[in-house]
């Protein structure tokens, strides 16, 4: 079985950062030379965007982290490493089940420390409001966008108007399929998105009315001056 090694990542954003890079690397070194670190491989990326979730150095990096042959990965700082919460997140979630401990030395977590531990936890609440936060922005978008009438998803080929005045109608799906010049599938596809439009309606409807009963049953009790009640703040 091989000896594991340490790895220390670097990234810079574009190739005209050699002093960034270079910057990064000396200190990745310092902290291997006052630790008496020797074996270790540097990993560097350069002129790649730290959104980008595949970068060819990280990328061999957490592969050698897979396959069991890095005791512990060394960062010169969580942006150079991480494009996000969650993906750091990830990352540190397989350091944990590899046995892999994290130092990040710009901001001095060592995730052996209890400190370390404490930040973790702290990463993962972060990391869950993060997803929450897209999610209720993708969907607060989506409900803005169909209220504005405009198209969500791929464009419709079928007349969906004509469509629904004819299902309104009663008529049969073949019949409809006929003059509509469309087939059968696209018939029944716009009656379920009919029918979750006048449900998504319905809710908003009900909601509402809930929120207005509840403004309605909100009293507010003035002092009656005349008898000396004094005002409150």
């Amino acid at each position: 079985m091989n000896e594991k090694r340490i790895a220390c990542y670097a990234r810079v954003s574009t190739a005209d950062q050699a002093t960034g890079m270079e910057s990064q690397v000396r200190v990745l070194k310092q902290y291997c030379e006052q630790n008496q670190i020797t074996d270790v491989e540097f990993f560097t990326d350069e002129g790649i965007s730290g959104t980008k979730s595949s970068r060819p150095a990280l990328d061999r990096m957490m592969a050698a982290v897979d396959n069991d042959e890095v005791s512990s990965v060394v960062v010169y700082s969580f942006s150079r490493f991480a494009r996000s919460t969650t993906h750091l997140l990830n990352a540190l979630q397989v350091f944990k089940k590899k046995g892999v401990h994290f130092v990040s030395l710009t901001e001095k977590i060592d995730t052996n420390s209890a400190v370390g531990v404490a930040i973790f936890s702290i990463l993962a609440s972060i990391s869950q409001l993060e997803r929450d936060l897209i999610a209720d922005r993708v969907k607060i978008g989506l409900a803005n966008a169909r209220a504005k009438g405009k198209l969500i998803g791929r464009k419709k080929m079928r007349d969906s108007d004509l469509i629904r005045k004819l299902l309104k109608s009663g008529l049969t799906y073949r019949a409809i399929s006929i003059i509509a010049k469309c087939s059968h599938g696209s018939v029944h596809q716009e009656k379920l998105s009919m029918k979750r439009e006048e449900e998504a309606q319905k809710k908003l409807l009900e909601s509402q009315a809930q929120e207005e009963k509840k403004i309605q049953e909100v009293t507010v009790v003035f002092p009656d001056i005349s008898k000396g009640e004094p005002l409150k703040a």
